[in-house]
């Protein structure tokens, strides 16, 4: 007889940050390979709603819990209970979608650390983050199509952002297993490191960025972000390009670069 565990949704994501400012988010269902449930997406919008809107958050690295995978998508098992039919499935979608957009919208830059399998749902919260590294026996798809299941535009778009709509539907039609090294030429990652690695590679990348200025940061994720829109630059937006000479850590960093040390930034 199998044992059910009960889970406490707010056990399946945990939030650790450091003095640095860099949070750990951990999708924490080993037991599953940390595969997502209904509740476990809602609670990730929540933490990263929440995480966005703090101030003292530098960088935000996402993780499973383990090093068998970093999530193989959602948990098949609420097809039967979450996911039987269209109106269901929309109302799962919109919880989904959601966190996904909380992800895309959050000014910290995001590392993910990806360890072993990153399918399906896996993979689209991964593709979301800034940087994303991976070790070499780590595995990609969106195998759905197996499934009889259709990427909605929300998760589709992020897939063709991340790369191309060529390389997206090469991965949606052949619903196969992409190994770590083509992942890497295909744009799913952003680097692979011996499986060994991935924790102190993914850890100094989110120092390195957390030892920059945060407010440079957000101003070009925002840039970034924004010039994915073909609608024409204001001149108040140009301008923006300019307003980071009024700010303390311009100060902080111009005077540290002169006498040759290393800055600490307020985020001012």
């Amino acid at each position: 007889m199998s044992t059910i565990i009960e889970e406490d949704v707010t056990d399946t994501v945990l939030v650790d940050q450091d003095d640095d400012g860099i949070v750990i988010v951990t999708l924490n269902r080993p037991h599953k390979l940390n595969a997502f449930t209904k509740a476990m997406w809602g609670r990730m919008g929540e933490v990263f709603r929440e995480l966005g809107a703090n101030e003292s958050v530098r960088c935000v690295v996402i993780r499973g819990a383990g090093e068998r995978a970093f999530g193989p998508g959602n948990d098949i098992s609420e097809f039967k209970t979450d996911r039987s039919n269209a109106r269901q499935a929309k109302q799962y979608g919109d919880l989904m979608h959601g966190t996904i957009q909380a992800l895309k919208s959050m000014p910290h830059p995001t590392v993910a650390m990806i360890h072993g399998i990153c399918v399906g749902g896996g993979m689209e919260i991964a593709g979301l983050c800034n940087i994303r590294i991976c070790g070499k026996s780590s595995r990609f798809g969106a195998p759905i199509a197996k499934l009889g299941l259709v990427m909605a535009y929300e998760e589709i778009g992020a897939l063709r952002d991340l790369v191309g709509s060529g390389r997206a539907l090469e991965i949606l039609l052949e619903g196969r297993i992409i190994e770590s090294a083509e992942a890497e030429h295909m744009g799913i990652v952003s680097r692979v490191v011996p499986d060994t690695k991935v924790t102190d590679e993914a850890m100094a990348a989110a120092h390195r960025i957390a030892a920059g200025a945060p407010l440079v940061h957000r101003w070009h994720k925002k840039f970034l972000d924004r010039l994915a829109d073909s609608v024409p630059l204001s001149d108040a937006e140009k301008d923006e390009g300019f307003a980071c000479y009024d700010t303390n850590d311009f100060q902080i960093g111009y005077q540290a670069f002169l006498e040759k040390k290393t800055p600490k930034f307020t985020g001012r």
